[in-house]
């Protein structure tokens, strides 16, 4: 359904928005990133690090994102996962990404 070898959890939810129980379709980008926050219902804040490079001193230097993603009821991401997130349809306006897979703690 989702594709890229990822297993549907075993838990079945009534969300419109998940890409598994749902109508939602996944495309573009994919990340592996940390949960930060889970206060919000259904949305999780996640962070997203990256290297960008520094020509001057030609180096790499870490960077860091944050993004939002919906979080579906069957997966329930918690604060300090990590997980597997991807793009999707604009579900407002700050979320773009849905959370398809915890890969743990």
């Amino acid at each position: 359904m989702v594709g890229m070898g990822i297993e549907p959890p075993k838990e079945r939810c009534t969300d419109p928005k998940c890409p598994f129980h749902g109508k939602l379709s996944v495309r573009g980008r994919a990340f592996e990133c940390m949960v930060v926050s889970d206060k919000m219902s259904r949305t999780v804040t996640v962070e997203l690090e990256h290297a960008r490079k520094v020509p001057k001193y030609e180096r790499y230097e870490r960077r860091t994102s944050k993004l939002h993603a919906h979080n579906p009821p069957c997966i329930a991401a918690r604060t300090g996962d990590r997980v597997k997130i991807m793009e999707c349809r604009r579900l407002s306006k700050t979320k773009a990404f849905v959370v398809v897979q915890k890969l743990g703690a």
